[in-house]
């Protein structure tokens, strides 16, 4: 008996598809695609608490901060994914003509569900981490206060700093700005 080859599709086949389709979105690692279930409110107002803190401080900044709507792609990875908040500085790089997706943020966030942390903190980073551009990772718990940053180093390792106090600043050196921790779980029940 031999074993049939599991089906592979290109990212820009997965990216077609993804234009294409108004009811659902997935995202794109290495031939397979995984679907994306949405939001809990508390994921909601934390990502939209970031969005809203980000974009007030770099008003004025040559820094753009975009929703969960905006793809990114890590090439070395070969993957697609919808971050839920992400910033670019400077000259934005699309991966075609469409400006849908994006190819060197400087930081991406990502609020944590129980369904996707080991995710999103073991082969979704090693992913991410493959963008050169890339200088901060956030991830966010939506189930108590807690906010983990990590900082590329010129060295291209990553520093850990963990955020647990509602008085605390997350310091966002790469953008020049700093989010309160008290802001980012503003009007959730934490």
């Amino acid at each position: 008996m031999s074993l049939q080859p599991k089906p592979s599709l290109t990212f820009d086949d997965w990216l077609a598809a993804e234009r294409g389709s108004m009811d659902s979105r997935s995202e794109y690692v290495d031939g397979e695609i995984f679907a994306m279930t949405g939001g809990t409110e508390q994921h909601n107002l934390i990502a939209a608490n970031v969005i809203g803190e980000l974009r007030s401080q770099l008003k004025g900044r040559p820094c753009r901060v975009y929703t969960s709507d905006m793809k990114i792609r890590t090439p070395t990875a070969e993957a697609g994914f919808y971050p839920d908040v992400l910033v670019v500085c400077g000259e934005r790089q699309f991966h075609d003509d469409r400006r849908d997706v994006l190819t060197n943020p400087a930081l991406i966030v990502e609020v944590l569900s129980d369904s996707t942390e080991a995710y999103d903190r073991g082969d979704k980073f090693v992913s991410y981490r493959g963008l050169p551009s890339l200088q901060a990772y956030l991830l966010i718990a939506q189930n108590c206060i807690r906010v983990e940053l990590y900082v590329r180093q010129p060295d291209d390792t990553w520093n850990l700093s963990t955020y647990s106090d509602p008085r605390d600043q997350i310091p966002l050196t790469a953008l020049d700005a700093a989010l309160p921790l008290a802001e980012i779980y503003d009007k959730t029940d934490l």
